[in-house]
């Protein structure tokens, strides 16, 4: 529950990662049954384990009750959501605005007729592909690759091993700013690599993905070898974010960095993985500043080597 003496900011519109937080006023949410911190630390909740405070956290008891506290925010205030903190570079100094969290009563799943998988927003990749491996539903044995939940990975069109959200995506259940509640089909999203036209702010609590019959035998040893491959490619046991940049068109963009020399290149404590040169890593002590900062000078090696600009695709949000 909301602590007695917390305020909820407001303000001009701003998006996550530009500008300062509105000043805070005196409106207090009324009837919310979730968790709401002020100034909370986000470093512990995403993968690189580094960056400042969310001016404030908001971890909702359910969907009606995340309407009910969207409702109630000043409108122009920033809101993101969070889901299992891969792909996200929270920058040192804090995100303002409200960050909503979604726990385990957005992580619900079922099969509906005809091998469409209902899953909640808050379910990560490798729970949905069991989920679908165990109802006998094909197609879906590639989020076990995606390191993040159905919220992150709807957003940003998430795809592994040639396969892509826009494949399987029937449609999607979406709470707006200001706490309207719509169920977006595919089609509205305009997906293309790594990007959808979802509204900034707006927080993916359920979806549907279309698959289609299949033999768990065969789906699970899918699976198997889908996770044996990051395991062997990829820095599963650091502290990183997933892969940094989008492959530009025709190419690989670790080849790229790999290229340009990049390979095991360092500043401050952060890394260019030895294993997978299109991870950045936290070696202990790295800032988010030392992340980021990194990342700029791999794209400005590899722009001057290759020829090539690359593109972030983790995002990158709060101020500096």
């Amino acid at each position: 529950m909301m602590q007695h003496g917390d305020r909820i900011a407001s303000g001009v519109c701003q998006a996550p990662g530009s500008g300062e937080a509105p000043a805070p006023d005196s409106f207090i949410p009324q009837n919310i049954r979730g968790k709401l911190t002020r100034n909370a630390s986000l470093a512990k909740l995403v993968w690189f384990k580094s960056g400042g405070a969310a001016d404030w956290l908001f971890e909702p008891a359910d969907r009606e009750d995340l309407i009910a506290f969207l409702e109630q925010v000043q409108p122009g205030t920033p809101v993101m959501a969070l889901g299992l903190g891969s792909n996200l570079i929270i920058r040192d100094g804090g995100v303002p605005g409200v960050v909503i969290r979604l726990g385990k009563a957005f992580a619900e799943l079922h099969e509906n007729t005809e091998s469409v998988l209902h899953c909640g927003g808050g379910a990560s990749g490798i729970l949905v592909s069991s989920k679908a491996r165990d109802a006998g539903i094909a197609g879906l044995e590639f989020l076990r690759g995606i390191p993040g939940t159905v919220g992150g990975f709807v957003r940003m069109n998430g795809g592994a091993y040639g396969r892509e959200v826009a494949d399987i995506l029937v449609d999607c259940d979406v709470i707006l700013p200001g706490g309207d509640f719509v169920t977006l089909p595919a089609g509205d999203l305009q997906y293309s690599y790594r990007h959808s036209a979802l509204p900034e702010g707006a927080v993916v609590v359920s979806a549907r993905f279309q698959g289609q019959p299949g033999d768990p035998a065969v789906i699970g040893a899918e699976m198997d070898k889908i996770a044996q491959a990051r395991e062997e490619s990829q820095p599963l046991r650091t502290k990183t974010g997933g892969s940094t940049f989008k492959n530009p068109p025709g190419e690989k963009a670790w080849a790229l960095i790999d290229a340009a020399g990049c390979r095991g290149l360092t500043l401050g404590g952060a890394q260019v993985s030895e294993k997978h040169t299109n991870f950045l890593i936290n070696t202990g002590d790295a800032t988010s500043s030392d992340i980021e900062e990194l990342g700029e000078e791999v794209r400005r090696r590899v722009a001057e080597s290759q020829g090539v600009t690359l593109e972030w695709e983790i995002k990158r949000v709060g101020r500096p």
